[in-house]
């Protein structure tokens, strides 16, 4: 299982940042394994999954509830919103997207985990811009923002999120800046991959993992959800990286 519990009903979820990829055949399904039956495998051996495909095209209504019935019971699903609503437009009027994300998310019922929001790295720091989008951000719904361009990382908006209990999103990864903040009940952490050149690059090491290990149990300690998703899809290192990590938190 993905889902540990710890410490009563404090729970951690590890798992990749996608399900389907060609190059997880032999690694994370067989190989020919038609694109359809990919996510079968996937629940065998995880219960979470950071849905990145939505960033791209965001699925239909009839689409997300197919996913909750074809789910398992305690499975959780984050979902990457639209780049029509975070590179596009950069948050802004946010309501027309706003109303279609909340009407998919009510398909997944209690599977629902959180809405990734991932910003443009050409987009520089907006503090009015982001508290009205907030605004608009229902309170049952989980949300994390991952800050790609440097002028976020302050304390006004590690303040504006901690008022909407948003969730920073902590980042590894290549030119990223690695700030281990949380600003929510829950944290969210996206490990885009070990190499200090290329995103999505590499495996982690053990070493690696048991330093994260040992992040998760301090969080877990404050009485935090976590949610951990692997990028470094690459060679199914993401896979393989994940199960580390779930067994040496287990």
């Amino acid at each position: 299982m993905s889902g540990r519990k710890l410490r009563g009903l404090i729970s951690v979820h590890i798992g990749t940042s996608g399900w389907s990829y060609d190059h997880w055949q032999g690694v994370l399904y067989p190989p020919h394994t038609p694109v359809h039956d990919r996510l079968g495998y996937y629940i065998q051996r995880f219960q979470t999954v950071e849905l990145n495909s939505s960033f791209y095209r965001w699925p239909k209504q009839a689409t997300f509830a197919s996913w909750r019935r074809r789910l398992p019971d305690g499975f959780q699903l984050t979902v990457k919103a639209p780049r029509g609503l975070t590179h596009a437009k950069k948050l802004y009027a946010p309501e027309t997207w706003m109303e279609r994300i909340k009407v998919c998310w009510h398909e997944l019922r209690e599977k629902r985990a959180v809405l990734l929001v991932q910003l443009s790295p050409n987009h520089a720091c907006d503090y009015d811009r982001l508290a009205y989008f907030l605004n608009q951000v229902p309170y049952w719904m989980r949300v994390s923002v991952e800050f790609r361009h440097p002028s976020w990382h302050n304390e006004a908006i590690f303040a504006l999120l901690e008022q909407h209990q948003a969730a920073y999103c902590i980042m590894s990864g290549a030119h990223l800046p690695c700030i281990l903040r949380t600003t929510a009940p829950f944290v969210y952490v996206r490990l885009h991959g070990p190499d200090d050149q290329y995103l999505y690059g590499g495996s982690y090491s053990d070493t690696d993992l048991h330093w994260w290990a040992n992040r998760i149990r301090e969080w877990a300690s404050m009485g935090k959800d976590v949610y951990v998703y692997f990028n470094n899809d690459g060679g199914g290192n993401a896979v393989r990286n994940a199960e580390t990590l779930r067994w040496i938190v287990g």
